[in-house]
């Protein structure tokens, strides 16, 4: 992912939601989300460069998506980002271990922001400061800087987010509408992460619109307080030209995932 929301104990019988947006090339090849061959229970996109994915839901709660950090160099790591997700989702390591081993071997990944829960927390790593953190109660944005930056995107998704709860826009395609936004925010208020100034326009609005690379997919997973779990993704071809719809859900803890 490269914009992810989550809310924690925000909605009325939806105790977690998260929604968000994968930037990446078009050119580079990934599965929409489907259970996984071998893992079944676990559900989510893979990247078939890396292996990993970016959003990933298993049938009992624990779930993971992961950021990149963005910087004016590239990244070159041993191992994808992705893997991150995967090994956690299938994994059955608590999520302190698993954060402890993570951060141990962090200089093994190109820079991330990881959120992972395990159904009865939300924790998110900050690679940024390599340190790990409970999130709260409440609404949260994590993107391409620092756990606490608040770059425009980050504050329009909240806020447009916010909004729409109180309205009583609770629907999928509203939530997933959220996720559409190409406003440019005001150039003077872009960060500057060491991309240039008109590569920093490009990334600016919540979805990115591009014939090589731009938003792939977007995502929206709720978590009903009797254990069920939708997970309904959106996915995008170069330029945004086409898009394609999935929806999956798992009605209990542990039990299978249905396609809608």
């Amino acid at each position: 992912m490269c914009i992810l929301l989550i809310a924690i104990d925000e909605l009325i019988d939806w105790p977690l939601l998260l929604l968000g947006n994968r930037d990446e090339f078009h050119a580079r090849p990934s599965t929409p989300a489907q259970p996984w061959a071998g893992a079944p229970d676990c559900l989510g996109g893979l990247d078939q460069v890396g292996g990993g994915s970016w959003l990933a839901q298993r049938n009992d709660g624990r779930f993971a998506a992961v950021t990149n950090l963005r910087s004016g160099m590239p990244a070159q790591a041993p191992r994808s980002r992705g893997h991150l997700v995967r090994e956690f989702v299938i994994g059955s390591q608590s999520a302190t271990e698993f954060a402890d081993e993570v951060i141990r071997h962090i200089d093994e990944y190109g820079p991330f922001n990881l959120v992972f829960g395990d159904g009865s927390a939300v924790w998110a790593i900050d690679g940024h400061g390599e340190t790990l953190q409970r999130l709260r109660s409440g609404v949260h944005v994590v993107s391409n800087g620092p756990l606490d930056c608040n770059w425009p995107k980050v504050r329009r998704l909240r806020e447009r987010f916010e909004q729409a709860i109180r309205s009583g826009q609770r629907d999928d395609a509203s939530l997933l509408g959220l996720l559409a936004d190409e406003t440019q925010p005001d150039p003077q208020s872009l960060p500057d992460t060491g991309v240039g100034p008109q590569r920093e326009r490009t990334l600016a609005p919540i979805f990115i619109r591009g014939e090589h690379y731009g938003t792939r997919a977007s995502t929206l997973v709720m978590h009903h307080e009797d254990g069920s779990v939708l997970f309904r993704e959106r996915s995008f071809s170069a330029a945004a030209s086409n898009s394609d719809e999935v929806a999956w859900r798992c009605l209990a803890i542990h039990g299978e995932w249905q396609l809608e």
